[in-house]
């Protein structure tokens, strides 16, 4: 399984950017998957996630200002970011879960938002 997300970039604080993670098999056939950030020295931390029924899940810091969705279709998955502050710049990985012990990373992409 292959997962290669893309739109990171460079934005002001208070700015937008949206995040996508193509996968190389088709996302219905994955339980969970998510976005996750890690900054150096600290550990990788959930930032949004979501079933394949639809439910989702968002960590507190992001609740109201990050959207995760994903499209069947094009087996990818989106991570809309709002109102970006400057602690939200990190590495953002995406992760596939099929299960407990089967689960997979991309390589991440870098979002730093500037002040």
């Amino acid at each position: 399984v292959e997962l290669v997300e893309s739109g990171g970039g460079l934005v002001q604080v208070g700015g937008s950017l949206r995040l996508a993670c193509a996968a190389s098999v088709n996302i219905f056939t994955i339980n969970t998957m998510g976005w996750y950030r890690q900054t150096p020295g600290k550990q990788r931390e959930l930032v949004a996630r979501i079933t394949s029924g639809g439910s989702t899940d968002y960590a507190d810091s992001v609740k109201g200002r990050f959207t995760i969705s994903r499209v069947n279709a094009k087996n990818t998955v989106y991570l809309q970011m709002n109102s970006l502050k400057s602690e939200d710049t990190a590495v953002y990985y995406c992760n596939a879960e099929f299960s407990t012990v089967s689960y997979y990373w991309g390589k991440g992409t870098l979002v730093t938002v500037s002040s």
